[in-house]
């Protein structure tokens, strides 16, 4: 695999070698050796292990998040396995010299990247395909309780959506978010 920063550098880009041969493809989505080898090579933290793992079935128009724990923060290791999204980390550690910074990545089962997503990252997706399925690995446990919802259009944070003639489509949880100003207000930072 091979592992690229984005312009927040402990974000990072995960291509993995497709091995591909008249049957098809095959890759390999996560090695934990290869994986902290190249975290390290980045000089960046190895994750804690990994505890969960989800499953998200989504159609165009849909967002989801910008989501992160206070406790029980996760590291998210995200990929799509059918369909496109514009996939957004956001940097909400207070003491982050990018703290309320984004990054996006387009990633899809044509291109088969990942992103590596680290704990005090606000995450989320939106989706450009019919359908998109959605997978990815946590370092720790979803605790509602003490999750955290950064509203998708803060115009604080003003993430650079892919959103043209569709539809937003929102769920219960995300109409709610609140905005980078009361986030910080609050102190509801990681």
């Amino acid at each position: 695999m091979n592992l690229t920063q984005t312009k927040l550098p402990e974000v990072v880009v995960v291509n993995p070698t497709v091995s591909r041969d008249n049957c098809g493809w095959f890759i390999e989505t996560f090695n934990e050796k290869g994986f902290s080898r190249e975290l390290k090579k980045l000089g960046l933290p190895l994750p804690r292990q990994f505890v969960q793992d989800n499953h998200s079935k989504s159609h165009r128009g849909i967002l989801r998040g910008l989501h992160y724990q206070l406790e029980n923060p996760q590291g998210k290791l995200v990929r799509v396995v059918k369909g496109e999204v514009f996939d957004v980390a956001v940097d909400m550690r207070h003491n982050s010299p990018r703290f309320g910074s984004w990054v996006g990545e387009y990633l899809s089962e044509k291109n088969k990247k990942q992103l590596w997503v680290p704990e005090g990252f606000a995450h989320g997706f939106f989706v450009l395909s019919d359908e998109a399925d959605f997978e990815y690995k946590c370092t720790d446990y979803y605790n509602p309780s003490r999750n955290v919802t950064l509203q998708w259009d803060d115009p604080d944070v003003n993430v650079g959506w892919p959103i043209s003639d569709t539809d937003v489509v929102l769920s219960d949880q995300d109409q709610k978010g609140l905005g980078f100003k009361e986030i910080v207000k609050e102190g509801l930072v990681a």
